[in-house]
């Protein structure tokens, strides 16, 4: 059977798109038909070699998508031909079959992974799926494979954002306006939205941001002070992936048990500095993986959101392509899309 993919063959070129072999099924693994695939800057760091040294080069890429299940390899028990699914990069229940590889025509290899979702059919390691309701759009479920449970996750899991309190988004991507949508429904009162495009800041009003800031245009600690008293925002997420952004996201929490929680990618090498008095003052700042997502308990959770109105996606997707125009997608992803990138892959 052959699959079409996007590959990476070298590093700053852009994607091939091939015809592949695909591999027969190893215990644990599903082959699922891809309906659509979202894009993350994560992908185009890699891409544009930010992540450092390649080693598996030639490669496919995507880390989250939708599908519909074609066949099963032996083990699988927690999907079936047929269902719907969430591909995510993130390790939920079933068996983990790390890697997986696929063929050129000429025989050769060309790595994939555990996932990858820049393909029509793609091998899928177990525990990387979620099964979801028939009901849900496939398209709208693309964006539970990563853009949701890692941006709202950050809010709801990470930081437990309660009824009541402040917090400031840095970065108004994918990720970050997933956490604003995720803000709101946990009833946060000041919700300030920060970016350097006027575009994306009015789309973030529309989510339901209370404050709009363009960091290329004002001192946005000055600002997040003003709003908040003097007191600074009770948490902070930096989604954006700069230094500047992180390094003001710290600065900008408040006194005794503010939390600033890093989303955001910085290029291999890349670090920020903070003022280690900050600590003293109560100052907290993590990481996230993945938003804390337990993919099993919270993509069927967010699914249900969808399908009740309380999380509505259609907004966040701001642009679909088809696979061949992958390249176009990807530079429009750089040049301040509003929201996510999807490829159609037009199997589903």
């Amino acid at each position: 059977m052959i699959t079409k993919a996007a590959v990476l063959s070298e590093i700053n070129n852009p994607l091939n798109i091939e015809e592949l072999i695909i591999p027969e099924l190893k215990e644990g693994q599903v082959l699922v038909k891809i309906a659509y695939s979202g894009i993350c800057h994560s992908q185009i760091n890699e891409i544009r070699g930010l992540k450092g040294e390649d080693k598996f080069l030639p490669h496919t890429l995507g880390h989250e998508g939708s599908g519909i299940v074609e066949a099963v390899g032996f083990g699988v028990t927690k999907v079936k031909i047929g269902d719907s699914v969430v591909l995510t990069w993130i390790k939920g229940s079933g068996m983990d079959v790390p890697s997986v590889s696929y063929k050129r025509n000429d025989g050769i290899k060309v790595n994939s992974g555990a996932i990858s979702t820049f393909l029509t059919r793609a091998v899928i390691s177990e525990n990387r799926l979620v099964k979801i309701p028939a009901a849900l759009g496939l398209k709208e479920a693309a964006l539970l494979g990563c853009a949701i449970p890692t941006g709202a996750g950050t809010v709801i899991n990470t930081a437990n954002v309660s009824s009541g309190k402040s917090i400031a988004i840095f970065g108004m991507g994918g990720i970050g306006f997933s956490a604003l949508l995720a803000a709101r429904i946990k009833g946060a009162s000041i919700i300030i939205a920060v970016d350097i495009a006027e575009d994306k800041l009015i789309q973030a009003g529309v989510f339901g941001a209370t404050h709009m800031l363009n960091a290329g245009k004002v001192n946005v600690l000055d600002f997040i002070m003003k709003i908040t008293d003097n007191k600074g925002v009770d948490y902070a997420i930096e989604s954006a992936g700069k230094i500047q952004s992180m390094e003001t996201a710290f600065k900008s929490v408040r006194d005794k048990g503010g939390l600033c929680v890093i989303a955001g990618n910085l290029s291999h090498g890349e670090k920020i500095q903070v003022d280690p008095f900050d600590f003293i003052k109560g100052k907290h700042i993590i990481g996230t993986w993945g938003g804390e997502t337990q993919p099993d308990r919270d993509i069927p959770m967010y699914a249900e959101w969808v399908l009740s109105g309380k999380l509505g996606l259609k907004d966040l997707i701001c642009k679909v392509y088809e696979l061949e125009q992958i390249n176009q997608a990807i530079d429009y992803m750089q040049q301040h899309s509003v929201g996510r990138v999807l490829i159609n892959m037009g199997e589903c």
